[in-house]
């Protein structure tokens, strides 16, 4: 099922009442890979995290691969695995076999539907995404309602790229505002200006990802141009709806330049007070097991991490155009 069949198209003429949003948004479903409890770095205080899976992009440092495609996907823990064959008897698929006395797998003949993971004892075999209804997703964010109100914190929506399902995440946000509980959605910003307005209007806390300002490095790491990206996060910016914090990455040797922090400083300072700061992520390696459990291979194993020095100094170099800058 691609991303966009599984929420409503963005409407002509939205009403954009928070009840409104929730009242049509019984027939939606979106995929999800993962809830994560009592997160602390992504929006104020302690947050429940919602991951959607589906992206547009395809980042080569991505730290959650098995967000990228919008349908399930089995992802293999062989380490774990008994030898009990018992994911080859319930397999139609054939994708499930025997070769040298171990339990091999064939990605291409999966049809993902889960029987082995089910028939499987020991857990070696697992299920990424599952569709879910709005009120199911809120069930699970209510549970940490406590949390919220002591904190400060609230809910995220992330993945993925949770504004591929624009109205899924609008009547979300919607249910959340509707019970006091503050939003927050990281996005990539890729896409039609349009879907991003919908999936934002009732969301307080923008986290917007800029990777790269040249287009053409931005295509060739990631698989798109920044144009839209770049532009929508200047109509967002001038909407003056939501609180916006520029989420940068920094990848060594790909995006670190003095030349290029400097791009980056000033077209973030052109944004004013669209902005409320920058903040700076170092680079990692802690997705690089889910490559493994998916069967693909990780292009960037070879980078070196950004060392405390290296990254304080972009900092000042940010920070030198005026804009506020927090190290993550």
């Amino acid at each position: 099922m691609s991303p966009r069949a599984c929420s409503a198209a963005v409407d002509k003429k939205p009403e954009h009442t928070a009840e409104a949003s929730i009242a049509q948004s019984a027939h939606l479903l979106a995929p999800v890979f993962d809830i994560q409890r009592f997160s602390v770095h992504d929006g104020p205080g302690i947050r429940t995290l919602v991951f959607f899976k589906g992206c547009p992009l395809r980042c080569a440092w991505c730290s959650n691969p098995e967000s990228q495609g919008g349908g399930p996907q089995l992802m293999l823990y062989p380490e774990k695995c008994i030898g009990c064959h018992m994911c080859i008897g319930v397999c139609e698929s054939g994708a499930a076999f025997v070769a040298s006395d171990i339990v091999r797998y064939d990605r291409s003949l999966c049809s993902a539907c889960g029987l082995c993971v089910e028939a499987c004892p020991a857990d070696a075999r697992k299920m990424a995404g599952r569709l879910m209804h709005v009120d199911q997703v809120m069930v699970e964010i209510e549970k940490d309602w406590l949390f919220y109100k002591n904190s400060g914190g609230g809910a995220t929506f992330g993945g993925g790229e949770a504004t591929l399902y624009p109205a899924f995440v609008d009547a979300l946000a919607a249910g959340c505002k509707s019970k006091g509980v503050h939003t927050a959605v990281e996005t990539c910003g890729f896409g039609e200006w349009g879907v991003l307005e919908r999936a934002t209007r009732h969301i307080d806390l923008v986290l917007y990802d800029i990777k790269h300002m040249d287009s053409e490095v931005h295509r060739s790491f990631c698989g798109q141009g920044n144009e839209s990206i770049l532009a929508n996060l200047l109509r967002l910016t001038r909407l003056q709806r939501s609180e916006v914090i520029v989420r940068f990455p920094v990848l060594p040797g790909l995006n670190d330049d003095d030349v290029h922090i400097h791009q980056l400083a000033h077209f973030v300072g052109t944004l004013g007070d669209g902005v409320k700061r920058v903040e700076l992520l170092a680079y990692h390696r802690f997705g690089l097991k889910k490559y493994e459990r998916l069967q693909r291979e990780y292009e960037l194993k070879d980078m070196g991490v950004p060392d405390d020095e290296h990254m304080a100094a972009i900092k000042e170099v940010i920070e030198s155009h005026g804009v506020l800058v927090k190290l993550r």
